[in-house]
């Protein structure tokens, strides 16, 4: 069964300062995505998507796309904001695209087999890929789905907070809910998340299993994604201006209806990432270390 990679790299990079998706990380000038893609060609990955702004599609052609090419099959789509479901419309004062559920949507007619949806900034690991793409090539059943799970204090930084959707597991290793909280913070006294409903930090367990966006699914889903972002778009409570249509929103509403089941994957892989520019010399420092042991080439 042929297997795609989905990559949402349509990011503005705001808190970064620039295009992270397209940065160097590695000794010859690797962006983070192109390690990503490595492990995922090597773990039996057959295409890649990639989700992109298309006032960015030469730009990252240039940096990204053509060597990529050279290796696998690969196709470009475009988050635009004003790709929604028919009988909607984008606000005035919207700038933003609509989130990673968006983003997701918006290769809805690029994708026809069992697909993995990843962040174009976010190193997950070999060991990672490797276990989605297993469930996905011996996943028979429509709405079985995985995701790969970290711990959340292994994904935090010391310079602001981040967005990471805490996951709740049951004995038998699925997700039961899941829940995005778009600001997580390491403070003197302990790591806590904003509360938008009441405006307060609220304490959460470090030690919580996190989404950091790499998830397995079938083609079906892109129907209930698309049933998801209309209630979404329906919500009259909702500002439209600035929402945003999160993945995690859209699995933990199929959580809660019964409709899909979530096999949550633990790899011992470390997880790194970039939100700030201040987190990348640690990255830079952990993909040399890694290339030094022997992990990947000096040159991709």
């Amino acid at each position: 069964m042929k297997t795609t990679l989905v990559v949402m790299a349509a990011g503005m990079g705001s808190r970064y300062g620039g295009l992270k998706q397209m940065d160097s990380f590695g000794p010859g000038g690797e962006s983070i995505l192109e390690y990503s893609i490595y492990d995922a060609k090597l773990a039996g990955f057959d295409e890649v998507v990639f989700i992109i702004k298309k006032e960015h599609e030469e730009l990252f052609k240039e940096k990204i796309g053509r060597k990529i090419e050279e290796r696998m099959a690969v196709q470009y789509v475009f988050q635009d904001i004003h790709d929604i479901p028919a009988g909607f419309q984008v606000p005035e004062n919207r700038i933003k695209p609509w989130g990673t559920g968006h983003a997701v949507y918006s290769a809805r007619n690029a994708v026809k087999n069992p697909f993995c949806g990843i962040n174009a900034d976010d190193y997950y690991g070999k060991e990672a890929f490797q276990l989605i793409h297993d469930y996905l090539s011996e996943q028979k059943e429509p709405y079985r789905y995985c995701m790969v799970g970290y711990i959340l204090k292994n994904t935090l930084t010391e310079h602001g907070h981040v967005a990471r959707g805490i996951c709740t597991i049951n004995e038998s290793g699925y997700l039961t809910r899941i829940v995005e909280r778009t600001k997580i913070q390491v403070f003197y006294d302990g790591t806590k998340y904003y509360d938008e409903k009441t405006s307060d930090w609220t304490e959460v367990d470090p030690m919580s299993i996190v989404s950091m966006n790499m998830w397995g699914f079938t083609p079906e889903f892109f129907d209930k994604l698309k049933e998801q972002f209309v209630l979404f778009l329906s919500d009259e409570d909702r500002n439209l201006e600035t929402a945003e249509f999160y993945l995690p929103f859209a699995v933990d509403e199929l959580l809660s209806s019964g409709t899909a089941k979530v096999r949550v994957l633990k790899s011992k892989d470390l997880w790194y990432g970039v939100t700030y520019a201040e987190d990348k010399p640690r990255v830079k420092e952990a993909i040399l270390k890694m290339v030094r042991e022997g992990k990947y080439p000096e040159k991709l």
